[in-house]
């Protein structure tokens, strides 16, 4: 990865790991991890969804099985929270190579690939909310073990410190693949598939490979919903919620950008944190402001709030200036 790429990444990091020095509110604090971890769900998606084209609806069934696989092994097999929190993290995994081999080998495109998605998501959430082993109907809480052994901290700064630190490695995985053979060829996929596999792109491949790594990232998201609320049940780990905003955060914040998931899951977060001090807590309401937003969006910034920024920047930025940045990537 060259200097320039790593470069915003530092800086971002660095600039979110200082605010608990800052801000003493746990009500910020906690605004600032459930941000964080809908960023990290939503660099999932936009690794699929934004840099490779492939529209998913049921990215709950990622995050709930990574949710469901670190709880489990915890409550019912004695299993220390850190190793169950990687196993979790390969259970997702697993599960969207499996769906992924199950849907591009049959040719599935479009819509049609994410009604699929959506499908196996609502057949997870029904099995999770019947099967024993989940708890079904009751759902599974984990028991409370404060210490970092654990994986349970007392402090909210420690548990924003950790998401923080999975949100860093997605975000240097995600430029790496957009600076890699893989991410040209997925960008390939997106644009023209037929064009891509004419020019000896195996686009069936690719698109696992985007599978994979977008299920394991979403996952790692549920693993530490678990660890952070220490509560599941169906409605919540495979709910439809997760699939929702883990799609909007990145279409919002700019779709195939490294930083998309990260700004969009910051405006879709307070969207929602305002939505309910107005109006209180009204059902759907939310979802109301997020699809006015979304089609402020798709009809006005296409490229979302990050190619807002890169056009002001290009704007402000002399001419020379631009010549020489683009010279040197």
């Amino acid at each position: 990865m060259s200097r320039a790429g790593i470069l915003p990444i530092v800086a971002a990091v660095f600039a979110l790991a200082c605010i608990p020095f800052l801000i003493n509110s746990n009500a910020v604090l906690n605004f600032l991890v459930t941000a964080l971890l809908l960023t990290l769900a939503g660099q999932g998606w936009n690794v699929l969804g934004g840099f490779g084209g492939q529209y998913s609806f049921g990215h709950a069934a990622f995050f709930g099985t990574g949710a469901y696989v670190t709880a489990i092994l915890q409550v019912r097999y004695g299993f220390n929270a850190w190793p169950a929190f990687g196993i979790g993290i390969v259970a997702g995994a697993a599960v969207g190579a499996v769906i992924g081999i199950l849907t591009f080998r049959s040719g599935l495109r479009g819509s049609y690939f994410a009604l699929v998605t959506l499908a196996f998501a609502e057949v997870l959430r029904i099995i999770a909310s019947v099967a024993p082993i989940t708890g079904a109907g009751v759902g599974t809480l984990i028991k409370l073990d404060l210490g970092a052994r654990a994986l349970q901290f007392q402090s909210r700064a420690a548990f924003y410190w950790f998401i923080l630190a999975l949100v860093a490695i997605a975000l240097v995985i995600t430029k790496l693949i957009e600076q890699s053979r893989f991410g040209a060829w997925l960008v390939a996929v997106r644009e023209n598939e037929d064009a891509a596999r004419a020019l000896g792109v195996d686009a069936t491949r690719v698109k696992l490979g985007a599978m994979t790594i977008s299920a394991a990232m979403t996952a790692a998201a549920g693993c530490f919903y678990a660890q952070y609320f220490l509560f599941l049940d169906a409605a919540i780990a495979y709910g439809p919620w997760i699939s929702v905003e883990a799609l909007l955060a990145p279409i919002i914040g700019g779709a195939g950008t490294v930083f998309g998931p990260l700004l969009g899951a910051l405006m879709v977060k307070t969207l929602g944190e305002a939505a309910k001090h107005v109006t209180g807590d009204v059902p759907g309401l939310d979802l109301v402001l997020y699809g006015v937003v979304l089609i402020l969006v798709v009809g006005f910034a296409p490229r979302g709030v990050a190619g807002v920024i890169a056009r002001c920047r290009a704007w402000l930025t002399p001419p020379a200036k631009l010549a020489r940045e683009a010279a040197h990537d």
